[in-house]
């Protein structure tokens, strides 16, 4: 069943301005993701939209938000605007729903954007990240030079890749969480690709794709301690004293 959106405005950065968000919050909700949408798209697309939908469903809530190109329909804008977006999206997430543990990431280049500016810094309070088809590498050019800024990412993260997918050659993605050790967990989905389109004809699972991905963000957060993010914020005095 659909879930409210409360429309929501925050400032990205000074130079760009203020960006729209929605906020899914269901009841007895247990975290908080921070979604950042595709290259292409914007929060209201279709993915996402099921994305947010399915995580309600199982009690995690979402902060759903535009980059400025997006909100603005301009060309895209660059790294360091988009990373300095997904840190106004964090800390405005936290205050919108305080008390709940954060989570967050996004599907494609939005989940890219998020691992990017955790390798910086961690993101104040982020006790994981998600991603959602991570964009290993342009479609027919197979390689994994995108992901080596996660080697400086602390936070564990969580991989959703459907088998299917031409920007993660799977062989290319599970060598890359195995080199990231604990910190990388990676669920592979049967026949999707990086829309999360399947084969229903070979898909081994009759369980909805947005459904298992859903299932699988619930199982895993739980897994995250209080631990982790005492951690973040042993790191961030440190840093400050520093």
């Amino acid at each position: 069943m659909p879930h409210d959106a409360h429309e929501r405005k925050f400032l990205a950065t000074p130079e760009k301005g203020e960006v729209s968000a929605l906020l899914i919050r269901p009841e007895r909700a247990t975290h908080l993701l921070v979604l950042g949408h595709g290259a292409s798209t914007n929060m209201r697309h279709a993915t996402l939209q099921a994305i947010a939908e399915r995580l309600a469903e199982v009690g995690v809530a979402t902060f759903r938000y535009n980059f400025p190109y997006s909100e603005n329909g301009k060309g895209r804008d660059s790294q360091t605007v988009c990373t300095a977006t997904v840190r106004s999206a964090v800390a405005t997430a936290s205050g919108s729903v305080p008390g709940l543990p954060l989570l967050a990431g996004g599907h494609s280049f939005g989940g890219r954007m998020t691992s990017t500016a955790a390798s910086e810094t961690p993101l104040e309070g982020v006790v994981g990240l998600v991603f959602f088809s991570f964009p290993l590498h342009l479609a027919g050019k197979p390689d994994t030079k995108r992901a080596d800024h996660l080697e400086a990412v602390t936070a564990p993260m969580l991989f959703l890749s459907g088998t299917r997918d031409d920007l993660a050659d799977m062989s290319l993605l599970r060598s890359t969480c195995a080199k990231l050790g604990d910190r990388a967990t990676l669920h592979t989905l049967d026949t999707a690709d990086h829309g999360y389109k399947i084969l229903k004809r070979t898909r081994t699972s009759a369980e909805d794709i947005f459904v298992e991905m859903a299932r699988v963000v619930r199982d895993w957060s739980k897994t995250l301690g209080v631990s982790q993010l005492n951690c973040r914020k042993i790191e961030s005095e440190a840093r400050h004293l520093s």
